[in-house]
């Protein structure tokens, strides 16, 4: 009960006047205190600070991380937010420089205006900083893509001692850069690549579970994007399919003023499965009803095929704290695991009141990414917090008991989401875990941008 406490901490949701301490986006963990905070204004400030700070220094990014990941060890460390190294830097043809602060949600937005898009498909958040994203793995869905660090070719980053480095995809410590969790340096500027933009329709279904094994694999064969919501007790999965959109459906999207355009009446498939998952919420977390967490499962209800970009359709995600776990599992061994939870949750029919999500990407160069190597599927877990700042004690013994499971099949965390560190065999299920420990030496030898959380990690 004490490490689950600490693992899935209450929330702080009482305003303290005056607070002086730097909390977390979910407040749950505070990060260190108000005065530790410094936000330069531009690159030689951020140089300045770095080379003049006898001590150590944590990214803060958007504070979407759970604390640990962003926590500082004492008061004399510095709590760095680099949100206004931001915006545009330089673009061709192909390519797009964006300053390392610049808000996930800005970066697609500019691509848009530019009829450009990422090779990548987003995440469902967008609140994240590009550095950020990147350090954690941020990631959309579809074999064709990975994680956004994967489509970045250029980085630029200033190093323990101030200085400035340049690493492109041929530089041998590139797949430590892209995925660093902030041990490395501070990332000033990432070129990414991108492509001409394209609309997209996303078919959406429902199904029966008893052949999702195979059928996971069809979906993601068969389109660019696919994204599927299981729900294990009702043997119900709700599907995305996203595929090029016809020249018909493209014309109807740009009369449209390219807003996202339903190409379907509302199917009701998923209505009653919907409603009895609301009922499980509404008991968990006692909100009113029309709150966040709600929408995130109301959404399904009388669900429409639906033609626009890429972002207007995946990057829908509602901000709501929340404990979410996602583990990483081969998509060679994805069939084997469904089969695992199937047989699982027969037993023991734990206690849920959110889907089970299924992403799967292709391979990912950067060394620490959970897609590292191989294409991969993602199995995410999500408990939502009450209104007390609480989390209902089925839910936190379905997360543990579920994080268990798939840590015995050799998954591998999200490092941006919440985990049990002592569950994983790092350098078992990394390949490169010595030599990304190698360039973290090299770069940073003092340790300037090590907290408790990754000195424990790495040793």
């Amino acid at each position: 009960m004490e490490k689950s406490a600490d693992m899935f901490p209450q929330r702080h949701i009482q305003p303290v006047a005056d607070d002086e301490r730097v909390w977390n986006w979910a407040q749950n963990a505070t990060l260190g205190a108000r005065r530790q905070v410094r936000r330069p204004a531009e690159r030689t400030q951020l140089q300045a600070l770095v080379a003049g700070h006898p001590g150590k220094i944590t990214m803060m990014g958007s504070r979407l991380s759970p604390g640990e990941l962003m926590r500082t060890d004492g008061p004399d460390e510095l709590l760095l937010d680099i949100g206004a190294l931001s915006g545009v830097i330089t673009s061709t043809a192909d390519t797009v420089t964006f300053a390392a602060g610049t808000p996930l949600q800005q970066v697609y937005q500019t691509l848009t205006e530019m009829g450009r898009m990422l090779p990548a498909s987003p995440g469902v958040i967008a609140l994240q900083t590009l550095a950020g994203a990147m350090a954690t793995g941020t990631h959309g869905q579809g074999l064709g893509q990975s994680s956004i660090a994967d489509e970045a070719v250029l980085i630029r980053m200033i190093l323990a001692d101030g200085s400035t480095a340049e690493f492109d995809r041929h530089h041998p410590w590139f797949g430590a850069i892209q995925l660093a969790l902030g041990t490395l340096g501070i990332l000033t500027e990432v070129t990414l690549r991108t492509l001409p933009a394209r609309i997209f329709t996303c078919v959406k279904s429902a199904v029966k579970d008893t052949d999702l094994e195979s059928s996971l694999y069809d979906w993601n064969e068969n389109f660019p994007f696919s994204k599927a919501w299981w729900f294990p007790e009702e043997h119900q999965v709700h599907v995305w399919c996203a595929g090029e959109a016809t020249p018909a459906e493209a014309e109807r999207y740009r009369l449209n003023n390219r807003q996202p355009l339903s190409q379907s009446a509302g199917d009701k498939s998923m209505n009653a499965t919907v409603d009895r998952t609301l009922v499980h919420m509404q008991n968990d977390i006692r909100s009113a009803k029309g709150d966040k967490p709600f929408k995130t499962v109301e959404r399904f209800k009388d669900f429409s095929d639906v033609t626009g970009d890429i972002y207007q359709l995946f990057c829908r995600g509602i901000a709501t704290p929340q404990i979410n776990i996602e583990i990483g599992i081969p998509l060679r061994r994805a069939g084997e695991m469904i089969r695992k939870i199937k047989t699982w949750y027969a037993a023991t029919h734990p206690h849920m009141h959110y889907p089970i999500i299924l992403r799967c990407t292709g391979p990912s160069s950067a060394w620490l990414s959970p897609a590292y190597g191989e294409a991969t599927c993602f199995f995410g877990f999500v408990v939502y917090y009450g209104a007390d700042g609480t989390l209902s004690p089925e839910g936190v013994r379905f997360l543990a008991d579920v994080e268990a499971m798939l840590a015995g099949e050799g998954g591998r965390p999200h490092w941006g989401k919440y985990f049990d560190p002592d569950l994983y065999h790092w350098r078992d299920i990394y390949p490169q875990w010595q030599a990304f420990g190698d360039a973290r030496a090299a770069l940073d030898p003092t340790g300037k941008f090590a907290n408790a959380f990754t000195t424990a990690l790495f040793g």
